[in-house]
């Protein structure tokens, strides 16, 4: 068990028997849940909470329930609202909000500094602070002339067996599926994803255990985030990271996102919270722990941190992508036999 599981499963013990219902009604409080990891996102917040006197009590998913566990949280509030912010590791979840009318729109005046693609115009969401989906390849087991380019060569039969990826049900995987199907269409996604299971891809439990088996040669490739590949490098790891389809569709690019909540007990906290997050500083922060990439030109980055900018990003409507996700739950239970 690494590190930041440790710590993820320690803010959620942490946050069950806090039930929150006797924080403080004060400004000098907010509430925040997230789905970013704790060892990534609890230094921000304690950064946030030097700078403004504010203290943040925070909610932590953990690894298991994928990004999910705080979200259905929050759908089961509802009716007595308990959090105040929703920073969420991807820009899809806070759809499933915004269609239960569960968020309330606040454009940030440190939004300005970011690309329009990343964020809502009426301020209902906003991106920042980004991973991207890679291929990750072993040097051992690969030529770094034949290392695949698209994630379409991974159905070659040349390459059967050779891959692996999480399940699809869950976490930015889910996402990635839900996105191929908003810019390809339903039916290619589905003949990709059928290819790639005909072609012996292996499903993992997440990504970082794609990182484990990618590292320890028992496949050759894998689908992962930014996130786990720069993990593999920081170790020493003998790995590849391509950001594929730079000549066609793009690599898919998946911000973290804030949005406020509606009916939100400490509101001028709150919207101090969310303009700390969306600051150049946060980007930075994120950029060095995290190695996620900053949206905004100008941020500083760690040499293996690549910004937004120097990508060919899929294009993509993230609302859209949220549908697809939704739509082919389905689907991929029956493609993976549960």
């Amino acid at each position: 068990m690494n590190r930041r599981h440790l710590l993820a499963l320690s803010g959620a013990a942490a946050a069950a028997p806090l039930g929150l219902a006797g924080c403080s009604q004060t400004t000098q409080d907010v509430v925040a849940y997230t789905s970013v990891d704790q060892v990534f996102s609890e230094p921000v917040f304690q950064a946030f909470e030097r700078q403004s006197g504010i203290r943040v009590r925070a909610v932590y998913d953990t690894e298991e329930t994928k990004s999910t566990g705080v979200l259905n949280r929050l759908i089961a509030e509802a009716q007595n609202p308990q959090a105040d912010v929703f920073w969420s590791g991807d820009p899809v979840r806070p759809f499933q909000l915004i269609r239960r009318n569960l968020v309330e729109p606040y454009v940030s005046p440190q939004s300005t500094g970011l690309p329009d693609a990343f964020k809502a115009a009426d301020g209902t969401w906003t991106g920042f602070a980004a991973r991207a989906r890679v291929l990750l390849a072993n040097r051992e087991r690969v030529a770094d002339t034949d290392i695949p380019q698209s994630i379409r060569d991974l159905t070659a039969p040349s390459w059967r067996g050779q891959t692996a990826m999480a399940n699809p049900l869950f976490g930015t995987t889910t996402m990635h599926v839900g996105a191929l199907a908003a810019a390809w269409g339903e039916a290619a996604m589905r003949s990709f994803l059928t290819d790639l299971k005909t072609n012996g891809v292996r499903i993992s439990s997440s990504n970082g255990e794609v990182k484990r088996l990618v590292v320890a040669g028992e496949v050759a490739f894998g689908l992962t985030d930014t996130d786990d590949a720069n993990e593999a490098l920081k170790d020493g790891a003998n790995v590849a990271v391509v950001y594929p389809d730079q000549d066609d569709f793009g690599a898919l690019v998946i911000p973290t996102s804030v949005v406020m909540l509606r009916g939100a007990k400490r509101a001028e906290a709150a919207r101090a919270l969310v303009d700390y997050l969306l600051s150049a500083d946060v980007e930075r922060q994120m950029a060095e722990s995290a190695a996620h990439m900053p949206l905004r030109p100008g941020v500083p980055t760690p040499a293996n941190v690549r910004p937004v900018s120097d990508l060919h990003a899929m294009q993509v409507d993230y609302a859209q992508v949220s549908d697809q996700i939704e739509a082919q739950q389905d689907w991929l239970r029956r493609w993976g036999g549960l």
